[in-house]
Order: structure tokens, then sequence, then C-alpha cells
């Protein structure tokens, strides 16, 4: 029993950051009606820019985590105007964009590579007394991880609900061409969209990193597989399906890790994945429809 919940519990802090990532790459997805395979790479980004501010300036790895992830915000808005729109202007085949973005991705990595070296890094950061839930010991930093993602959540929420942002976003996930012949101004609502997917990419690779007490260039790319699993669970496009795949595949891979070799967790995810696309397969929301 004591496995059971101490998995659950390790679910739950693996969920956290995989919901956030999640629900970056779902709402680009949305808006473009595109996957982005160099979205791991922003989360890369995020890890290693983080780092600079912690070891180099000496800041608290959350004032890190917040400048980390405005620079990713830009990155990801630097992508998709001078990367991914000339394409599009071309009205190019989504096949090439899917070849575009797998380019950027090893661009990126190499790059990161090239810059910050091949081996393991790690934040000068403390993760904090340990607390107790019931016979599960976490420490400070993982609790903060939770709440730090649950706030991110709401706050998506309040965006896409409350704000005419939001609701143009859903407009244009609904019907791209309707929304811009209603007035909404298209291109400026996907920049922006783009802002907000590298600023969520940003902050989940510091917190995946913070998470994994060590990391390398290949974060965002091992990484990218779980998120893919979580978002298309969830339903591809759907924000809220994004955040309930990321929950049920972070709990189920850490309570399997209880019990089996954790290095089977992410096919534990694939397991997962399929067994939600032969029983659902828009997945546990509908996929379209979408933000």
């Amino acid at each position: 029993m004591s496995l059971l919940l101490s998995g659950i519990v390790f679910g739950l802090i693996t969920a956290s950051v995989l919901s956030i990532a999640s629900v970056g790459l779902t709402m680009q997805f949305g808006v473009t009606n595109f996957v982005n395979f160099a979205y791991g790479e922003l989360l890369t980004s995020g890890a290693y820019f983080a780092l600079v501010f912690n070891q180099s300036l000496n800041m608290n790895i959350w004032v890190a985590l917040v400048l980390a992830a405005l620079i990713v915000a830009v990155e990801s808005y630097l992508v998709n105007r001078v990367v991914i729109q000339p394409f599009i202007k071309r009205k190019a085949r989504l096949l090439i964009l899917l070849v575009v973005t797998i380019g950027l991705q090893l661009f990126l990595e190499n790059a990161i590579q090239a810059i910050w070296g091949a081996g393991f890094q790690q934040y000068k950061t403390s993760p904090g007394s340990l607390l107790h839930l019931g016979p599960v010991l976490i420490t400070v930093q993982q609790l903060v991880i939770i709440v730090v993602a649950a706030c991110i959540m709401v706050a998506t929420h309040m965006l896409l609900k409350f704000t005419k942002l939001g609701k143009a976003m859903r407009a244009m996930s609904d019907d791209p061409e309707l929304a811009r012949v209603s007035g909404i101004a298209v291109k400026r609502v996907t920049d922006i969209t783009w802002l907000i997917s590298g600023l969520l990419a940003g902050a989940a690779g510091v917190i995946l990193a913070i998470n994994t007490n060590s990391f390398t260039p290949a974060l965002g790319a091992n990484f990218l597989f779980v998120i893919f699993a979580a978002v298309i669970s969830g339903g591809i496009g759907n924000p809220y399906g994004a955040i309930a795949g990321a929950v049920v595949i972070g709990v189920v891979m850490e309570v399997s890790a209880s019990y089996i070799d954790s290095a089977y967790k992410t096919v534990v995810a694939f397991a997962i994945l399929i067994l939600v696309l032969l029983v659902r397969p828009q997945g546990i929301f509908r996929s379209r429809g979408r933000v």
C-alpha cells in the first residue's frame, strides 16, 4: 500500500511538470494546426538559461525560472517569425512544416551542446526540508513544483475563458478562416500564442531539470515523447485534455516504477497512449474544437 501511495504522490509531481509542458504544446497546435517537434528543445533552452542565472549570477532558482521562461518565450516567437512563417506564407504542406521543426530540433540541440557541453549539469539549489504525507516523504521543493503547476493551470484557464485573447484563440482553433473574416487579428493572436507556448515550455524545462536533479542537452528531447503521450491521450489541441492526460500518464508512470524497472516508465506511457486510442481514438476530451 505504501508503494502505491508513494507512486501516486510522485506521479502528481511528474504530472505537474508534464501538465505545464503539455498545455503549451497543445495550445500551439490548437491555434496553428501543426505539431512543433522542436518544442522539446525549448524546454532544454529554459533549463540552460536558468543554469546561467543560477550558477553564474547566483540567482535563486525560482527567480531564474521566471527570467528563463521569458527568454524562451521570445525564442519561441522568433522561431515562428523567422523559421515557420516563411514556409506558411509559401503555403507549404504540413509534412514540410514537420520536417522543418525536426531540423530545427536537431539544430537547437546541437547548439546547446556546443555552448554548454554534453555533460551533466546541476542547479545550485536545496531541496528543502522533508515533509511527511502519511508514509510518504517529499521535499519542500517538490511541494513548490505542485503549487507552481497548479497556479499556472489556473492562470491558463482564466486566460482562455475570461479574456478577449482567450476567446480569439478559441475562435481560431475552431475555424481560422471564420475568425479572420470576423475581424480577429489572426497574425497577432498567433504571435502571442507562440509567446505563451514558449513561456510554458521554458518554465516546464526548468522545473523538469529541478525535479530530475541533473540534466543534459537531451533533456527536452527525451521528455518530448512523454509530452506527446499526454497531449494525444487527452485530445490534441485541448488544454484541459492535456492536463487530464498529464495526470493519467504521470501517475501511472510513477506507480509502475514502484513495481517494475523505472527504465520502462516511458514504455508504460506509450502503452497508456495506445490503450486510450483503442478505446477512445479522439482522446479523453475531443481533439477538435480545441483551445
